[in-house]
């Protein structure tokens, strides 16, 4: 039955971005707006006595066809075989091997920080974004086949949100689209994000709905990129989850890792933070929330815990 929804997805996938891809802004987000305005049509349309059980039924059936359709196009490939069975080993990680490898992709984010350029404030910053996405898809065709055997359509499918401004207050960085199969990211983050959340949404695109797996395949697409932006993106998006991973074990080996920054990624992570301090606010406490649920509700674990990316990569990166 999975096997039915995974080919129509590269069906539906294809039609989508040959119709969609041209657009320069997102049709995506378009239709959001459309289907909001819908609903809180009906919903006032709702309060009105005469209008009560008719604007009812309608309201019921549109969010019942919007289920339908998100089931049909994506939400079925949730219960694909988890990638963790598709690797040779699949052991517990351990802190140890976790601290060797958050050394390994310390000393592989300063090399690749000297290759990339600044603002002029000394900050990451993204001097060709569309050659960033032009190798993203170039390195889907990389990936290894016994994790990914989805097909690659090699169309640029990238937008950036007409949500941005309300995306710097939600914790949302980037999202995919399964009506449109476009991938909206955050275009006002902090350019270290840009990169990596691109290559996690192209993941969605390929097919992998986890979350989790997206961001290994992601680390999969941009770890090994001849693009330095990219993978420059990918090491301190990796080195961040190992540090994070071992923050509760072994708090003072994370304070070290920190200390042994380069200026550069000591500035880029600064900026970061500043970015999140100036964005914290109730919003973001309320669409955390959100997100804990629907991934729960989708046959993953809540936001919070992201150590299956974490299972994935020490299985991956073996000792």
């Amino acid at each position: 039955m999975i096997v039915f929804f995974e080919r129509f997805f590269e069906v539906q996938k294809a039609v989508h971005q040959q119709l969609f891809s041209w657009i320069s802004f997102s049709f995506g987000d378009f239709f959001y707006v459309l289907l909001g305005i819908m609903l809180l049509y009906l919903i006032i349309r709702y309060f009105k006595r005469k209008t009560r059980n008719s604007a009812l039924l309608r309201i019921f059936i549109l969010l019942n066809i919007i289920y339908f359709v998100y089931q049909i196009f994506w939400g079925m490939l949730y219960f694909q075989t988890p990638i963790i069975k598709k690797l040779p080993t699949q052991n517990k990680p351990t802190v140890e091997h976790a601290k060797l490898l958050a050394v390994k992709y310390l000393e592989k984010c300063r090399k690749t920080r000297k290759l990339v350029q600044d603002d002029k404030n000394g900050i990451f910053i993204i001097t060709n974004l569309k050659a960033v996405q032009k190798e993203i898809l170039v390195q889907q065709n990389r990936l290894p086949t016994d994790i990914s055997d989805k097909k690659v359509p090699g169309i640029n499918s990238f937008k950036p949100s007409l949500f941005g401004n309300v995306m710097n207050f939600t914790g949302i960085l980037g999202y995919y689209n399964p009506f449109t199969a476009e991938s909206q990211f955050n275009s006002h983050l902090p350019n270290t994000l840009i990169p990596f959340t691109s290559a996690h949404e192209s993941a969605h695109q390929l097919g992998f709905a986890r979350e989790q797996e997206a961001n290994f395949i992601g680390y999969l697409i941009g770890i090994r990129s001849g693009n330095p932006e990219l993978r420059y993106s990918t090491e301190y998006f990796t080195l961040r989850s190992l540090l994070n991973f071992i923050f509760d074990e072994d708090p003072e080996f994370v304070k070290n890792i920190l200390k042994n920054y380069s200026p550069e990624m000591k500035r880029d992570r600064a900026y970061e933070k500043s970015f999140i301090m100036e964005h914290q606010g109730w919003l973001d406490d309320f669409f955390g929330f959100a997100n804990n649920l629907f991934l729960k509700s989708n046959q993953q674990d809540g936001s919070v815990t992201y150590s299956y990316f974490i299972d994935l990569l020490l299985n991956y990166e073996r000792p």
